[in-house]
């Protein structure tokens, strides 16, 4: 089959909608359900990028998208109690795919509400079992085990979106779009992102770890498909913030800090250590647990809305309190599609930890971001290769 008609593309006013190919057949069997424009745009990119994050590292790779941007995505390391707590997982079985969707659908869980997953192996079990009470619009993978596909086919009454992708297909070199009716043509980004690109360090700390080689990876092709401007930070084998679509590489930069401060705040004594109604959710939890790391936490004491969601009423997490737990997230690695212009990047990178960068360079003042990485005592490398993704 080398075509297949959609409901509708981007939104019901644009019809008709179709995905087709030119030569030969379409390299996806739909094995359930009935996905939409936006789903398979996502769905080939996170494809891609998990495919790309295996072959970097070895290891089975996941990630959770969102309107075309990465929401998490990460390798298959273990995960520790505190991760297993915030995750959600704490008595279920982890193999190291589930392990790696894991990681991707925790890092920014109010991001990957209603999200298309991409997996780089084999749909086992355990990571079916993950998947079944999350909402989400479906999945991509190279294949699943009968059982795992039985589990998944009872998501959304049934209608849970399932693709199964060809692992040997090789796209044309010559990808084309069209806006305004008329035809953009380029050559594929085809560009092998490893451990290479790391060897040009141009700070005075020059020891980069192999786990922050690793994570620097990770950010890097988490990047290359993610909607320009982006920044990625990434700790643990996976990513902890992402900062896309941005008009300004600074509010990249800030964006993806506060998802990586959410992400380490999550982890603190005083979440932890909240206790929530039986009757609430783990969306209502993800909302409730944003909302009280958040500065109207306080409104929310005022309003006593508190009683419709915690089992007791939570101490307030202070500024100061935060800022101290903040303080223990170190050896954060950081990635960016383009140059930092200005050393506030660093500033503000600092402050969430981060200890290893890896950016393409060629800005007029990149002797001025090398001087704030060495104040801080950052290791930074330039990988002279943009990545840019639109």
């Amino acid at each position: 089959m080398n075509s297949m008609q959609l409901k509708y593309g981007c939104n019901p006013n644009q019809k008709p909608s179709r995905i087709y190919i030119e030569n030969g057949d379409l390299p996806i069997e739909v094995l359930n359900g009935n996905p939409g424009y936006i789903n398979l745009l996502d769905a080939f990119n996170g494809w891609q990028l998990v495919r790309e994050l295996k072959k970097a590292t070895g290891l089975p790779a996941a990630t959770s998208f969102k309107h075309v941007s990465p929401a998490g995505a990460a390798v298959g390391e273990p995960l520790s109690d505190v991760l297993k707590k915030i995750y959600f997982v704490e008595d279920k079985e982890l193999s190291p795919l589930a392990c790696a969707y894991a990681r991707a659908r925790g890092a920014d869980r109010m991001s990957s509400f209603g999200d298309f997953v991409a997996l780089s192996d084999v749909c086992d079990v355990p990571t079916a079992m993950l998947l079944k009470p999350e909402v989400s619009d479906g999945v991509i993978a190279p294949g699943y085990e009968p059982e795992a596909l039985e589990i998944l086919k009872s998501k959304r009454r049934g209608t849970y979106n399932i693709i199964k992708i060809d692992e040997s297909y090789v796209p044309d070199p010559i990808e084309r779009k069209q806006v305004f009716g008329i035809t953009f043509e380029q050559g594929r980004n085809e560009l092998d992102i490893n451990a290479d690109m790391l060897n040009e360090i141009v700070t005075k700390n020059t020891e980069i770890p192999e786990s922050a080689k690793r994570d620097l990876l990770i950010a890097l092709i988490t990047l290359k498909y993610t909607q320009s401007n982006s920044v990625c930070y990434a700790k643990d084998g996976q990513a902890i913030g992402i900062g896309a679509g941005q008009q300004s590489r600074i509010h990249c930069t800030r964006l993806a800090g506060s998802k990586a401060d959410n992400w380490w705040l999550r982890q603190s004594p005083q979440v932890l250590g909240l206790k929530f109604l039986d009757t609430v959710a783990k969306p209502d939890r993800d909302n409730a647990i944003d909302v009280y790391m958040s500065e109207d936490y306080m409104d929310v004491l005022a309003d006593g809305i508190w009683e419709n969601i915690f089992a007791e009423k939570p101490a307030v997490f202070t500024k100061e309190e935060k800022r101290a737990w903040l303080d223990k997230n170190t050896d954060v690695a950081l990635g960016s599609d383009a140059f930092f212009p200005f050393g506030d990047n660093i500033e503000r990178a600092y402050k969430s930890g981060v200890k290893y960068i890896a950016q393409p360079g060629g800005s007029k003042r990149d002797d001025i971001v090398i001087e704030t990485c060495d104040r801080f005592g950052i290791a930074m490398c330039m990988t002279h290769n943009r990545l840019f993704h639109h």
